[in-house]
């Protein structure tokens, strides 16, 4: 029996999908993270001998999984794909390794197929499509400092600065002042001024905000549902230029990541959007995860 294996690689976990080649699951678990862009090398080289030994496990021997597809974030860093092989041959993995963005994976586990679009809001923002004659077109995912737009990180941004908007008068008192202070177990403006600006604050922290968004929504909170819309706005934009570039006007759009999933006010509003700006995209839920797509193009990749 041959297998295949598909990670799913980030910076604090790394999803592990192995199917035989039948495309049954023969294992599927998550390990620590492989993102060279920001984590220490020791780390990655323990996770990735840790997901060898338990692919091998599974497998029945070092040789038996055939193909490996990882996903992983950071890929753009021309040295990462190498980096990542090597570390993994350093681990005893002997079968062919293909290393592709983690929004690719992610579409191939969404419609459980290479072509389509997908939309991914997560603590970043990316909208990625492949065309059935293979063009690739992808807009967002350039980072928090200077985009993200619609993405978790820019909802807790958005949080933040109406509290302190609020706080000075420039706009009206909202729900969401206590709900911030609440969450970060603080009482002031200044407080909230020594967060963001604390070296120790990263980006998830600023994300990790972003569910107070629904609460103060089904409160009426107008700061709260004037975010919504902003936030659904701008992933309609992210989405348009995609279908255009590849004529997929009238094709499937799989949401994915926390902001779509999680926060109904958000998807709501972006579906009406999006049904407003161009009604032929059909928006759907996820059929599979990125682990699960990396193992399903391990597996193309075995058939060929």
């Amino acid at each position: 029996m041959k297998f295949v294996a598909g990670l799913d690689g980030g910076g604090t976990k790394t999803a592990v999908t192995v199917l035989d080649e039948t495309g049954r699951t023969a294992l599927a678990f998550e390990s620590g993270g492989i993102n060279f862009n920001g984590r220490d090398e020791n780390d990655i080289r323990r996770s990735l001998a840790d997901i060898a030994d338990a692919i091998s496990a599974a497998c029945g021997g070092p040789d038996a999984c055939r193909q490996m597809v990882v996903g992983a974030a950071g890929v753009s860093n021309p040295t990462v794909p190498g980096r990542l092989v090597a570390v993994l041959r350093d681990a005893g993995y002997r079968g062919g390794v293909h290393v592709v963005g983690d929004h690719e994976t992610a579409l191939f586990g969404a419609l459980e197929r290479e072509h389509g679009m997908i939309l991914i809001a997560g603590t970043g923002s990316i909208c990625f499509g492949r065309s059935a004659s293979g063009l690739v077109h992808r807009t967002g995912g350039f980072g928090y400092l200077i985009d993200d737009e619609g993405s978790g990180y820019s909802i807790g941004r958005d949080l933040l600065a109406a509290v302190v908007r609020a706080h000075d008068g420039r706009a009206p008192a909202t729900v969401l002042t206590e709900m911030v202070y609440d969450r970060l177990r603080i009482g002031s403006v200044e407080e909230i001024v020594r967060f963001v600006y604390d070296k120790g604050t990263g980006k998830q922290d600023i994300a990790a905000l972003a569910p107070l968004l629904s609460d103060a929504c089904a409160l009426g909170d107008e700061a709260a549902l004037g975010i919504a819309r902003r936030t659904a706005s701008e992933l309609v934009q992210l989405v348009l230029p995609v279908a255009e570039r590849l004529s997929l006007e009238g094709g499937e759009l799989a949401m994915a990541g926390s902001v779509l999933l999680r926060s109904a006010q958000v998807r709501d509003a972006f579906q009406a959007g999006l049904r407003e700006r161009c009604p032929g995209i059909r928006a759907v839920a996820p059929r599979r995860d990125a682990s699960a797509g990396a193992a399903l193009m391990a597996l193309a990749r075995l058939g060929k």
